[in-house]
């Protein structure tokens, strides 16, 4: 035959297409005729893993594109390190005893085959194999080995150019995603206003500049609805990893089966309904800080999973073979008190230890009632902004006095709510906020068993709790989502209402609509 001639077909074939496994096919479809050729492969080496990769394979079928490992020993490992010491093309009449390819053939059950393999040298490097297979053994003579290593240098060229290519494609997807996911973030709005910072919060923001500048992972500790997120937000925007990403977690909102899958993501396949590979959060964090509020609620065996990461600082994907390495600060809040739950075995005492390295308290708002009067001045310019109010309404006389007074349990939120939900009722007119009633300070149990006509027993805090989400969705219709949902007349996250609801057996859902309405 014609070398000259082999040597341009093939080029043009596998050097036509940058999909290898599209360039394999059409390079199939030619060489068959030349050789005995059942089968055409790709292979990489990854010395730092110490695995001979398959990058495509090509039948009569078709091209297919692979990501399959095959693990290497040692003494593999150094002959493939070596190119110089072994020639360039083999011929392995009986694939089976071939010590690399065997390997190879066991992962893809192989029948019998026969195999020449050439391997690609660039800059005196090994980068991988270009393989042609036959089915039985005997197959290839000496004459055939000469023909497949006049194709070497174009191999060589369209294993690089596809690689490079994918690089880009890869690139390109993760650009998108995180383009979509930053621009999801970016309205939520991170660049609120820390009211209070020189007064009620003047010790907070004192921790925050002190730890801003370290590594050290930070819980953060304060009832629902003090600002929390707030903080975590100051201590990244101070540190010298601003430039670098904020991914929030809500861990009390993601479902127990979806946790792995959204904290450290997973490749395609790995579970019904995973189309595509996916990053996780703490891919996404890569760089930066990562806020995971609620921790308490995430469940145990997530927790293994997380304690590893803070010691390896290293995941793997749900259906990932491969460690990744990732950078990143953990911020993590809590509303509850994590050492009981660590008594109680609810939590992992490790873990508590590895969170809690610098702790911050943040007050309830009824400890630092001198921040009232600005975060209603504050609320007010923004509510009124987000209504589409051209004016910032008034007070009644005497109502700023009240809302000092007031013991705000739901805290910061709660008041932010009550603005709103007065904005919105009173309209252009002052504010007076007659929703909003004090606690006694000195009442006994005794006087609101009397005064209530309740027994001291309902009175407990869960009973009082149930009947406190009751009387939210009553107000709410039903709706625990929404504006005028249960969960923002109480002023927590809808998913946590849900799972509180699912803990006291309170329905809701269509169902349970029809018993709140009034």
């Amino acid at each position: 035959m014609d070398e000259n001639q082999f040597y341009r077909e093939v080029t043009m074939r596998i050097c036509g297409s940058l999909e290898i496994d599209k360039a394999l096919w059409n390079c199939l479809l030619y060489v068959k005729d030349i050789i005995p050729a059942e089968e055409l492969i790709m292979t990489v080496y990854d010395p730092e893993a110490g695995t001979l990769d398959v990058v495509a394979t090509a039948t009569d079928r078709g091209g297919i594109l692979r990501s399959d490992k095959v693990t290497m020993p040692l003494h593999l490992q150094r002959q493939l390190e070596e190119p110089a010491k072994f020639p360039r093309v083999r011929i392995s009449n009986d694939v089976y005893s071939d010590e690399i390819m065997g390997r190879v053939a066991q992962r893809y059950q192989w029948p019998d085959s026969s195999i020449i393999v050439a391997r690609l040298i660039v800059e005196d490097k090994f980068v991988g194999s270009f393989i042609v297979r036959a089915n039985g053994t005997g197959r290839y003579k000496k004459e055939d080995a000469d023909i497949w290593s006049l194709i070497n240098e174009p191999a060589a060229i369209a294993l690089a150019n596809s690689k490079r290519y994918l690089e880009l494609m890869k690139l390109k997807e993760l650009l998108a995603d995180d383009s979509k996911y930053f621009q999801k973030e970016l309205r939520r709005g991170f660049s609120e206003e820390i009211v209070g910072a020189e007064f009620g919060l003047k010790d907070v923001m004192n921790q925050v500049l002190k730890v801003a500048p370290l590594t050290s992972p930070v819980l953060l500790f304060g009832e629902t609805g003090t600002g929390k997120e707030l903080i975590a937000n100051a201590i990244h925007n101070f540190s010298p990893r601003n430039n670098g990403p904020l991914i929030k977690v809500n861990c009390g909102a993601i479902p127990e089966t979806l946790i792995d899958s959204e904290l450290f993501g997973h490749e395609k396949g790995a579970f019904t309904g995973a189309l595509f590979q996916q990053r996780g959060r703490f891919e996404r964090a890569h760089g930066g800080t990562i806020f995971l509020d609620e921790i308490s609620e995430l469940p145990l065996n997530a927790q293994v999973r997380l304690l590893r990461v803070i010691q390896e600082k290293e995941i793997e994907r749900v259906g990932g073979t491969q460690s990744i390495k990732v950078d990143v600060r953990i911020i993590s809040a809590t509303n509850k008190d994590l050492k009981k739950l660590v008594e109680q075995n609810l939590f992992r005492d490790d873990l508590y230890y590895r969170l809690c390295v610098v702790p911050i308290n943040i007050p309830p708002l009824r400890e630092r009632k001198e921040d009232i009067p600005a975060l209603v001045e504050y609320f007010m310019r923004q509510k009124s902004k987000e209504i589409g109010l051209n004016f910032i309404p008034g007070l009644v006389p005497g109502t700023m006095e009240k809302l000092i007074e007031y013991n705000w349990p739901g805290n910061v939120r709660e008041l932010s709510n009550a603005i709103e939900r007065a904005i919105i009722i009173h309209g252009n007119r002052p504010l007076s906020f007659e929703d909003i009633i004090g606690t006694p300070k000195d009442i006994s149990v005794a006087e609101m068993v009397i005064t209530n006509n309740v027994s001291q027993d309902d009175l407990t805090l869960k009973n009082i709790e149930i009947r406190h989400i009751k009387n939210a969705l009553k107000i709410a219709g039903g709706k625990v989502e929404g504006r005028d949902g249960a969960a923002a007349i109480l002023g927590i996250n809808p998913a946590t209402l849900r799972s509180r609801m699912r803990k006291l057996n309170i329905p809701f859902g269509k169902k349970a609509k029809a018993g709140y309405k009034v």
